[in-house]
């Protein structure tokens, strides 16, 4: 009995280790999956403003005390310094109707803009917006930031790419994820504080992103904000696939950031909390 007993018990052993070990592997996934969650980003509307309902926005900057503004579409982008008091552009140029403008960003006196399917990156002087080169590019071009050394893009996917202020060439590639994996549509961008705002495109969200990772640490939800200023102007078919959220501005001054949407009649300061 003794040699058919302790066998059977070393399987039994086992099999309650095999368990025990499979326990804590879902505790550790579990664990794991809650550490990726981003952290609920809450915010105050602090002032309402005027924006102009022509402008599909892709871009949105804040410099020297001014708004800057990319709109898309072909026949209609444009490069604008916009009047944050009553919505109007202030400075303009048109872009050729072959291109769809997209993401801009200030960097060395210089304001660097994407197209959308175009493949090239155009590059003005920020005082004069007088084009001094452009760049090619694979791809298509969704948004740019810059975070004081490199030209930060995005093409809709889940990756940043980094690149040279100066040949635009990619230095890195840093892929976005959350507590669902990696996380796709990234849109319109802003660096503040060393962390990279980004709008998810056709949602409601902004999503804080620490670039040395990828992760996502906290995300805004701005339903509330939509319902009540945006809704009442556009069908629920148009919010959703057209007059999107997107353009987020920081001033680094006031602390504050400005955040529109693509033919939104409205610009808002928002303080996220």
């Amino acid at each position: 009995m003794k040699k058919i007993f302790i066998p059977a018990l070393v399987i039994l052993f086992l099999i309650a280790c095999d368990a025990c070990n499979s326990k804590t592997d879902r505790v550790n996934e579990t664990t794991e999956a809650a550490s990726t969650l981003p952290t609920p980003l809450a915010y105050n509307v602090i002032n309402v403003y005027p924006h102009d309902t022509g402008s599909y926005t892709e871009g949105l900057e804040w410099h020297n005390g001014m708004l800057y503004e990319s709109g898309g579409n072909y026949g209609s982008s444009k490069l604008a310094k916009v009047s944050l008091k009553d919505g109007k552009d202030l400075q303009r140029i048109n872009l050729a109707k072959q291109y769809f403008g997209e993401g801009i960003t200030v960097f060395n006196n210089k304001l660097y803009q994407l197209t959308y399917k175009e493949n090239k990156c155009f590059v003005y002087d920020f005082a004069t917006f007088n084009k001094l080169k452009e760049f090619d590019y694979d791809g298509e071009g969704w948004s740019l930031t810059n975070n004081g050394k490199y030209l930060i893009m995005d093409n809709g996917s889940d990756k940043l790419y980094f690149r040279d202020p100066e040949t635009f060439k990619v230095m890195s590639i840093v892929s976005v994820y959350d507590n669902n994996g990696p996380l796709a549509n990234l849109n319109e961008l802003e660096y503040v504080d060393g962390f990279i705002y980004a709008n998810i495109y056709t949602t409601p969200r902004i999503v804080k992103i620490d670039p040395s990772s990828g992760k996502v640490i906290a995300q805004a939800d701005m339903s509330d904000l939509i319902a009540k200023y945006i809704a009442p102007y556009f069908t629920p078919e148009e919010i959703n696939y057209n007059a999107v959220l997107n353009g987020i501005a920081y001033d680094s001054t006031g602390k504050r950031f400005f955040i529109t949407g693509k033919l939104w009649p409205k610009l808002f300061e928002v303080k996220f909390n």
